[in-house]
């Protein structure tokens, strides 16, 4: 039985992978940093961790895991290396947990999570039984990760590293491609480079999938036209699947798409125009891998979201609060206008946590416009994750820009200055890509400890 140790097995996206190598009957252990509710759901499972990096944790027979947040000098890492392991990215430990399965590769600036998670729900409702990994628990599932018996995997393909070109997929879906990750590419035409070996990669009776409205993936679509097929989805004209409307019914909405194959509604229960794009290119997908339409359009339905996409955090003083995963500015916007949607006649304040000082700094005026359309936002300390700490970049790089964003210190700070401002009929938003999703619960905490001794806000 192979065995493998995955550093840093907290994260989103190295716990799917141990999930996945764990139900393919391999030995899984792994470290992180500090206890999580992650490590404890994968002791569960029955999965080795630790919560801390040491050495003489690496079992000397594995095949070690390490994503790219992990430096040389990690212990753990470090060990592996002078003993002559194997060491391999997490990206190539997905590639060999899919190995004889076509391959669904999900990359792009936005919305990869959500279509990755409506294309493996509706697979499931089509009763084809795929294997998922994606960066988020798939509402329905308590998970990221299933190991399926059928033979399509479908996996959300990080490109921020370059790790998606380990991939060969069958289809691939490129929801957009923008200046996102210059931190790692240098600027964008290195990022539209990746793209494009990216598509490259595709199997040669393979299928692109790409977003007709943003000029990136547009561009990737035309350029790769001349090896492999290529469908584009979109409310534009020149789109293969064309969004035609989107209704609101309530409790999600109504899509009308129009394809050579003809037209379809797909009901979903998820809102927003971004969500209806994201359904377009999951169903676009199916297709490609020989769904019956109809049959993919009617499955669609079965998606409820995944976590901390526009996800309810609770209800107190008449205050309701949303989480979502939001950190590139055109995310920041859509939730900020969902938000606004949901609000009705109350205010939209929002507690914005910047991920990475690289990012922070390159769109400090899309933050800081983003953001304006809330009523009021408090942006926190930056989350640096993978990244040294710096004194020339803050919070205040982007609310020197905004008219409606004040800076707001610790996370802790934040919940008390977002709890102290809100009212009745308010909505509030926590966003981010760190531990922002935290604060959602202290807000709730205070607010209701408020609601105890006032029997409610005026």
């Amino acid at each position: 039985m192979t065995k493998f140790h995955l550093i840093g097995i907290g994260g989103a996206g190295m716990s799917v992978v141990a999930q996945l190598l764990h139900d393919a009957g391999a030995e899984v252990s792994g470290s992180d940093q500090s206890d999580s509710a992650i490590l404890r759901q994968l002791q569960e499972q029955g999965i080795s961790v630790y919560s801390s990096h040491d050495a003489a944790q690496v079992p000397e027979d594995a095949v070690v895991v390490v994503s790219t947040a992990i430096r040389d000098n990690n212990p753990e890492l470090a060990q592996a290396r002078r003993r002559g392991q194997r060491v391999i990215h997490r990206s190539q430990a997905l590639a060999l947990a899919a190995t004889g399965m076509r391959f669904v590769a999900v990359a792009g600036a936005h919305g990869k999570t959500t279509t990755s998670g409506m294309l493996s729900v509706l697979l499931s409702q089509a009763k084809l039984d795929p294997s998922f990994a994606v960066g988020s628990i798939v509402k329905g599932y308590n998970s990221g990760a299933h190991l399926g018996s059928g033979d399509i995997f479908v996996a959300e393909a990080d490109e921020s590293d370059g790790s998606f070109l380990n991939y060969s997929p069958t289809v691939e879906i490129v929801t957009s491609v923008e200046p996102d990750h210059l931190d790692f590419y240098g600027t964008f035409e290195q990022v539209k480079t990746a793209f494009a070996n990216f598509a490259e990669n595709l199997v040669s009776e393979g299928v692109l999938v790409a977003f007709a409205d943003n000029p990136g993936s547009a561009e990737l679509a035309a350029q790769t036209r001349a090896s492999r097929r290529v469908v584009t989805y979109g409310q534009s004209d020149s789109a293969d699947v064309k969004i035609r409307e989107c209704a609101d019914t309530g409790l999600g909405q109504a899509v009308k798409i129009q394809s050579a194959q003809g037209q379809y509604t797909l009901n979903l229960a998820v809102g927003g125009i971004h969500n209806a794009r994201n359904a377009t290119a999951a169903w676009a997908a199916a297709c490609e891998l020989g769904v019956d339409p109809q049959t993919a359009a009617e499955s669609l339905s079965a998606f409820t979201g995944t976590a901390r996409r526009f996800d309810p955090r609770g209800e107190a003083c008449g205050v309701r609060i949303f989480d979502d995963y939001a950190h590139h500015p055109t995310e920041v916007a859509m939730a900020v206008a969902q938000a606004r949607k949901v609000a009705g006649e109350g205010r939209v304040i929002v507690a914005f946590q910047p991920h990475l000082y690289s990012r922070t700094l390159s769109f400090a005026q899309e933050f800081a416009d983003a953001l304006d359309g809330a009523d009021l936002a408090f942006v926190s300390d930056i989350y640096r994750a993978r990244e040294d700490e710096r004194d020339d970049v803050d919070a205040t790089t982007i609310t020197t820009l905004a008219q409606r964003a004040v800076p707001s210190g610790s996370l802790a700070d934040t919940a008390e200055q977002v709890a102290e401002q809100a009212r009745l009929g308010d909505v509030v938003l926590t966003m981010g890509a760190g531990d922002i999703t935290t604060a959602g619960p202290q807000i709730l905490k205070l607010l209701k400890a408020r609601e105890a001794q006032s029997g409610g806000m005026k």
